[in-house]
């Protein structure tokens, strides 16, 4: 019989020999594979189907694996997605975390790892290898050797060096956990840089800051 306290769980990746070994390596940690799936469509009937608490998605997923986070998301905003790659790709994980995937992890990481991650990002928490963190934080300082410094200044704002490192995150597509993640502290103090960075630029909430950012430099909202 199954344990009513199990985190239900959809595996989508069209490599079944990879399902079975995630599969295999959760069992025993408080998780049920409430289903699988081979293909975007596929992944998306199930999440509607099986309500699952966690959705392990391949990031190469036929049918295309960021669009099946946001495909999910749009039915089931609860479920918490976790992105699983072969390669690290800067492209899929910044679009990844965008589309509102809580973490991405490499194929190859250790099977033993993975109930702990999964229980870290229904914790709140981001799951995020080291070795990704530090791709975020090096996007973080490559974007920010002048561009919001330079707008910030024209609009009259001054911001610390963390709350700019908050907002170009945010402006990233990140949410609290990852930017917390990245930084290396909370979601509270993350919280708590945007609300200053939303008081200095005199706006109600982190949406209109980012309007502000995006209109500044000619972008259109997203």
């Amino acid at each position: 019989m199954t344990n009513p306290h199990n985190v239900r769980v959809l595996l989508a990746d069209d490599d079944r020999g990879m399902r079975t070994g995630v599969r295999l390596s959760l069992v025993g940690h408080g998780f049920e594979v409430c289903a699988e799936a081979d293909s975007a469509d596929a992944a998306v009937a199930a999440a509607r189907r099986s309500q699952p608490d966690v959705c392990l998605v391949e990031v190469e997923l036929p049918g295309g694996g960021v669009a099946t986070v946001e495909r999910i998301l749009q039915d089931h905003p609860a479920a918490a997605i976790v992105m699983l790659s072969a390669s690290v790709d800067d492209e899929h994980l910044f679009a990844s975390l965008r589309a509102g995937a809580r973490g991405y992890l490499p194929k190859d990481m250790d099977p033993a790892r993975l109930p702990m991650a999964l229980h870290g990002v229904l914790s709140g928490e981001a799951a995020l290898p080291r070795e990704l963190m530090g791709r975020v934080l090096g996007e973080l300082r490559a974007v920010q050797r002048g561009r919001h410094a330079t707008q910030l200044a024209g609009l009259g704002v001054v911001l610390s060096r963390r709350e700019q490192q908050v907002l170009e995150l945010l402006d990233r597509g990140l949410d609290t956990a990852s930017i917390g993640a990245a930084l290396g502290i909370s979601r509270v103090t993350v919280r708590r840089h945007v609300s200053q960075v939303v008081r200095k630029l005199g706006v109600p909430d982190r949406d209109a800051a980012l309007r502000v950012i995006r209109d500044d430099r000619g972008e259109s909202p997203t």
